[in-house]
Formats: structure tokens, C-alpha cells, sequence
């Protein structure tokens, strides 16, 4: 499901696009002026919880004089509002009757969208009203007599939003009542013998797995239920997977490797947390690396837990770890080294236990629910795309053949994992290095560390392309 409901107002320059949103908006947000194209960019405003509306007037109008750069770039704020919205308000002016160009977005829309309105602008008088019925032929329903500039018509098209968006709020409702009662499902991941089921019996307060120095004790994926007496401070329940651990895939030599590896996936693939389990003194390994890779591939949170502490720290005692000064020396190293590796969840949380004695494993529950929290924050459509704007400004795209990566507009379009949809000039433009930039970017000013992010782009005219050729 969408996180964030649409709706874009599109229509030739000049009708009136601009005055409606900051209308419907109750702000002046978007520039008026008679001159057609004033609107460049998308401007985005949210007018009720994750209900979006977007005026996309005049995208790519800047130095368009001819009718043809006129229609061309009319058709480019279609394609953008058609691929970001989810209902679309098609402004005509009743005063004028219909266009030529009016006939072309019509079409546009008619092929390629489904949830259309006509509002018939700057019809000022209920004598008037009348103008509004010619523009019925497009075949989207009855047109909306208004009057942007004086007010007539809002009370009309306001309770039509709240008609369209009853059904989106109504499933947002349940779904935010459905996390609420849902259990975090954890799961514990790693190489053999770095203590998982150890960590399993210290959640739980008693014996419940086996637990043996032997590497690959556990065969099969344990799932069972935390007692509420251990989560009596947290608002959610749990459930945890025991997995056998990961080996290499050359090291798989018999069957049941083979099947005890399948089912660690598959706990991956059915959990909302990942507990990525670390042997204090054996450091990241390229298979703890592969396994993250996993974790990341089915767009899952993490957290990283450092087992088998009181070992190290021992060591450090006995003199074993003589590059360091004090434990906590060996500590940060530590940690500084895991997000390094790491390099796909920057600011992960890493947390130091020892399994068999307790120590820090109290931690772990609470992280678990912070970080489920943030997996399925909301974040405004409107404050999303001013972080982006300010990001891009203070460190713009590089440049090739005069052209560089432009952004129109960005929203969330989905949770664990995140998924962030921009719409954008060309694809081909965005060099890897920029798309990490905007990564970090979401990740540091929405608090997403530990939680996986997918960004998708979606060129403005690329659903066009059959209909040209």
C-alpha cells in the first residue's frame, strides 16, 4: 500500500492550476501571474495526514515560445502528474470553451489514467454554470463548475477529495491498527558458533535452545514466542527465529547444510529485524559480509550484536589485545570497523553482549522496537522534497554535455524497505557516486540508519515512448 495518497492539478498554462492549489492548500505556496509558464517546478503541499497535492503547472516552460515547446512541455507535466498521482485534476478554462490543446491532454489522460476530474475554471457567477457542461465530451464525468480566484466551487471539490481519499485513509487506519497488534518478528543470523542460540536463552530466562561449542549444533529455524513477562515495558510482542548458522557456499557438503542454510533465508525473508550476530574476537569475515548482503537484499532492518564481550575483554586483561589501551579502545574500533564494512547501513546500531552471562542483552528488545518504529515511519511528502531541494542545491550534480540530473519531485511510495519514487529529467544522467549522496541524505535527516532504502526513478516521459513511435 502507498504511504502517501496524490493529487496533481495539470491543464494548459494559464487556466487558473496555480490559484486552485494555493486555494485547496489555504497558503499562498505557488506563484501567480498571468504570464503562462510561471510555475517551473513541481510544488508539493500536504493537505490533510499523507494526502498530498501537487500543482505541476508549467514544468519545462522556462524559454518555451513556440506552441510547440508549449505543447511539449505541457505533455511532460501530464507524464509526471499521471506517474506520481492518484487522482488528477484537469483544469480547463470555461471562459475560453475548449482548446486545441485541451483535446491533446484529454487524450493523454483518457490513454493513460484513470482517476480524472475536469474543473471547469474561472466561472464566477452560478449563471455561469453552464459553461462547465461542454467539457463533458472528454468523457471523465461531470466537470466542476469553480472559481478558484473568488472560492466557488471549493466546498464542491474539497468534499470530492474526501470521497476519493475515504478508502486509502479508512486502509491507512487498519494498517497502522494491524502494526500495533502484529508481533516484531526477529530473527537471529550469523556464521556457525557465534552464539546465537546463546542470545535465544538469555531473551527468553531459561534453557529453551540447545546450545553447544559444537559449530552447527542448531539445524532447523527454532520460532517461538517471547513470555510477556520479558517485553512488559515495550508496546509490541515478539517473535524470534533461531537459525542454524550460515556456511559458505563451498562448505555446504551434505543435504542437511543445504536445507538448514534454506531455512536461515527463509527466516530472513520472514522477519522484520535482523539480529547480525558477531564473534567479538573473529571480526567481520567476507561471509559476514555476504550474509548482510542477504539481509539487504530482502530489505530487511539490522542490528548488529557483538557477541562473546566478556571474552574479549579478558583477552584484553591477559594481554592478547596489545594494539588497544583499554577495551573501550578496542570497543569503538570495533564499531567504527563493523559500519565501515558495513557500508550499506551507515550508523547501524552495534551492541556488545556476552550471551552466557546477560551482559547487554537487555538492549536488544528495546533497539529492536526503536528500530521497527523507524522502519515504518511516514515520512511528509512536503518536507521529503524541501530536504531534497536543499540537499541538491548545497551539493548539485555533476554536469556532462551541459546536461546534469534534475529531480521534479520525490515521495514515499512504500515501507520495509523504504521505497522512495523520483521523478526525474533522465535516469542516465544520475552517476552511482550521487545516488549514494542520496541515500545518506535520506538516512541522516530521517533517521533511518539500520533500515533498508530503495529509491526508484521514474522518467517523465518514458510512458510515453510507445505512443510515439
Amino acid at each position: 500500500m502507498r504511504s502517501s495518497y496524490g493529487i496533481a492539478i495539470v491543464g494548459r498554462p494559464n487556466v487558473g492550476k496555480s490559484r486552485l492549489f494555493n486555494r485547496l492548500a489555504r497558503e499562498r505556496i505557488s506563484v501567480v501571474h498571468d504570464a503562462p509558464g510561471v510555475t517551473r517546478d513541481v510544488i508539493a503541499h500536504e493537505i490533510g495526514e499523507n494526502i498530498i497535492l501537487m500543482d505541476t503547472g508549467g514544468i519545462g516552460l522556462s524559454g518555451a515560445n513556440s506552441i510547440g515547446e508549449i505543447a511539449a512541455a505541457v505533455e511532460e507535466q501530464v507524464a509526471l502528474a499521471i506517474g506520481a498521482a492518484d487522482l488528477i485534476f484537469f483544469v480547463v478554462d470555461a471562459t475560453e470553451g475548449i482548446v486545441p490543446m485541451d483535446y491533446t491532454i484529454a487524450d493523454t489522460l483518457r490513454k493513460n489514467a484513470s482517476n480524472v476530474v475536469v474543473i471547469a475554471n474561472k466561472i464566477d457567477s452560478s449563471k455561469k454554470y453552464y459553461l462547465a457542461d461542454a467539457f463533458a465530451e472528454f468523457g471523465f464525468g461531470l466537470p466542476l463548475a469553480s472559481s478558484a480566484e473568488h472560492g466557488i466551487g471549493e466546498a464542491e471539490i474539497r468534499e470530492l477529495i474526501a470521497e476519493k481519499t475515504a478508502d486509502f485513509r479508512k486502509k491507512s487506519e487498519e494498517q497502522e491498527k494491524e502494526e500495533e497488534r502484529s508481533p516484531i518478528k526477529l530473527a537471529l543470523i550469523g556464521r556457525p558458533n557465534v552464539g546465537k542460540s546463546s542470545i535465544a536463552n538469555a531473551l527468553f530466562g531459561e534453557r529453551r535452545v540447545i546450545v553447544s561449542d559444537i559449530p552447527g549444533t542448531t539445524r532447523e529455524s527454532v520460532r517461538v514466542k517471547l513470555p510477556n513477562d520479558s517485553i512488559a515495558a515495550l508496546r509490541h510482542a515478539f517473535e524470534l527465529f533461531d537459525t542454524a548458522g550460515l556456511h559458505p557456499q563451498n562448505r555446504i557438503s551434505t543435504p542437511l547444510d543445504y536445507f538448514s542454510s534454506l531455512r536461515t533465508r527463509e527466516s530472513i525473508l520472514d522477519c522484520h529485524v535482523v539480529f547480525l550476530v558477531i564473534d567479538a574476537l573473529g571480526g567481520i569475515t567476507k561471509l559476514d559480509k555476504k550474509i548482510a548482503d542477504n539481509i539487504i537484499a530482502a530489505g530487511k532492518g539490522v542490528i548488529v550484536v557483538v557477541n562473546k564481550w566478556d571474552i574479549a575483554q579478558k583477552s584484553h586483561a591477559d594481554g592478547l589485545l596489545e594494539n588497544f589501551e583499554t577495551v573501550g579502545d578496542f570497543r569503538e574500533s570495533f564499531a567504527g570497523s563493523v559500519r565501515e564494512e558495513l557500508r550499506a547501513f551507515p550508523g547501524v546500531d552495534v551492541v556488545f553482549i556476552a550471551a552466557k552471562t546477560g551482559y547487554g542483552t537487555k538492549r536488544l528488545l528495546p533497539l529492536a522496537e526503536k528500530l521497527y518504529g523507524r522502519m515504518n515511519a511516514k515520512i511528509g511528502t512536503g518536507e521529503l522534497n524541501r530536504v531534497l531541494q536543499s540537499a541538491m542545491e548545497k551539493h548539485p550534480p555533476s554536469t556532462a554535455s551541459g546536461r546534469s540530473f534534475k529531480v521534479y519531485y520525490a515521495v514515499q511510495t512504500g515501507n520495509m524497505p523504504f521505497v522512495f519514487k523520483f521523478f526525474c529529467n533522465r535516469i542516465a544522467l544520475l552517476i552511482e557516486n550521487y545516488k549514494k549522496y542520496l541515500l545518506n541524505v535520506l538516512r541522516s535527516n530521517f533517521d533511518l540508519a539500520g533500515c533498508a532504502i530503495n529509491l526508484e526513478f521514474s522518467e517523465k516521459d518514458r510512458r510515453f515512448s510507445a505512443d510515439k513511435k
